[in-house]
């Protein structure tokens, strides 16, 4: 990887995407550190010292910090990934938005125009919720008139945020929604590992400190490397193309692969589950109910429903939320590839061009047999999925510091991710810079 950076710094069209997309993130990080007029940030810091929340502090990582300084970022990207998921989900239920899709360029253009339009709506919904959530212990002068100043600034905040990241898509390098997602999670590492440090290794003698060391770099290489082949991992379902004679040639005959990577639904089933388990405490925080020692049969179910809950031995009941977490995990992971991957309509794309599964015949044995080699995929993919989530839930009931590192769990799958595509757009872009040199020579 650090070699095929280097190559690639030697090619001039590489090293104005990079030095564009190096911009637009440092304009994000500026940006991400300006707080919103009006807000009193020494309330908002105590108050999010006070959240033990994992969806709070999910939010915060991947608002690099954005959301706990409320500042013009306080919103980040989150606007824009939950409309493209949206829509994503209505174009399967609404025809026109299916006819959109296929298209082709137009119809994508008209489906982005839509995907903006509600991540507006949605970044205004969400600020001027949190605007008035927070109330007057956060704003300086809680007035109507600062509650809408508030909530247009961190709606204009997010769309500029979106607008930077379709920048970097169309100029720089890797997707650019992915790109600030990234940057905004790596931004919390050098405190991650300070916790580290003060948590495991602080005031230890040296022999003890060092082996601490060892085992916790050695867990996190194991994590990252089990990440990455996860993410890579794919099953390649052979397809031979028969031949025939279209005027005087004879076409076909070549030997095809439909790839399917075992991690089918990438993070979102993790962001899902968490998202809908997450719901009820938000919305108890916000409302002042405590959750930390509940009374109630109420307040017991949505300290269940908590992740920092469990896995704490001194409290084993409240695990039982896991295994709900664990169900809607597997669940959101074969709801979402059923949505996204269709096995009918490859099947007969596959049986128009010409193409069969060896051993399969064309048409409906061929969706069958996609439909259980899918199956079983989606299956290993969310246990591979599992792992990685719950490792930081066992480490948050054990020590209590699993929570605070933004950079396990659902993070470290979007971490690894976009690594990975990035890397594989520097390489093609340096393979068709290759090709397009032999052939000028030539």
């Amino acid at each position: 990887m650090f070699k095929t950076f280097l190559n690639a710094l030697n090619i001039k069209e590489i090293r104005r995407k990079l030095g564009f997309t190096l911009l637009m993130v440092l304009i994000v990080r500026i940006g991400s550190q300006i707080p919103s007029p009006g807000i009193n940030t020494a309330y908002l810091e105590a108050w999010w010292q006070n959240q033990t929340n994992s969806a709070f502090n999910f939010f915060s990582s991947i608002t690099g910090t954005s959301l706990t300084q409320m500042s013009i970022f306080a919103l980040g990207i989150s606007p824009y990934i939950t409309s493209s998921i949206i829509i994503e989900l209505l174009t399967i239920a609404i025809p026109r938005l299916e006819e959109l899709r296929r298209e082709g360029e137009d119809g994508r253009k008209k489906i982005t125009q839509i995907t903006r339009a509600l991540t507006v709506g949605l970044a205004l919904l969400q600020s001027v919720s949190m605007a008035i959530g927070f109330g007057s212990n956060y704003i300086t002068n809680y007035t109507w008139y600062n509650v809408i100043a508030i909530a247009v600034i961190m709606t204009a905040g997010s769309t500029v945020l979106m607008w930077i990241g379709e920048q970097i898509t169309q100029k720089g390098i890797g997707n650019g929604i992915s790109i600030i997602l990234l940057v905004n999670i790596i931004d919390q590492l050098p405190n991650d590992l300070v916790t580290l440090f003060t948590t495991f290794c602080a005031n230890k003698p040296i022999a003890l400190m060092v082996l601490i060391a060892v085992f916790i770099c050695a867990l996190l290489f194991a994590l990252i490397y089990y990440t990455v082949k996860l993410q890579g991992g794919e099953r390649r379902i052979p397809v031979q193309y028969a031949k025939k004679i279209q005027g005087r040639k004879m076409v076909g005959g070549q030997s095809s692969n439909i790839p399917i990577k075992v991690n089918t639904a990438g993070v979102i089933p993790v962001i899902f589950a968490a998202s809908l388990m997450s719901i009820p405490s938000i919305i108890a925080a916000f409302a002042g109910i405590n959750t930390t020692n509940p009374t109630g049969i109420g307040g017991k179910i949505i300290k269940g429903l908590s992740q920092s809950s469990w896995c704490n031995p001194k409290e084993p009941i409240y695990t039982i939320g896991l295994l709900v977490y664990i169900v809607l995990l597997v669940f959101f992971a074969y709801f979402y590839t059923s949505i996204t991957f269709n096995p009918i309509e490859i099947a007969d794309n596959m049986k128009k061009q010409g193409g069969f599964i060896p051993g399969i015949r064309p048409g409906k044995p061929t969706s069958d047999y996609m439909n259980g080699v899918l199956n079983y995929i989606i299956f290993i993919g969310a246990i591979g999925l599992l792992i990685i989530a719950v490792i930081p839930i066992i480490l948050t009931g054990l020590t209590g510091v699993g929570n605070s590192l933004s950079f396990l769990g659902t993070s470290l799958i979007i971490i690894v991710g976009v690594i990975l595509e990035t890397i594989k757009q520097v390489e093609s872009m340096m393979t068709v810079r290759y090709y397009k040199g032999f052939l000028s020579e030539d």
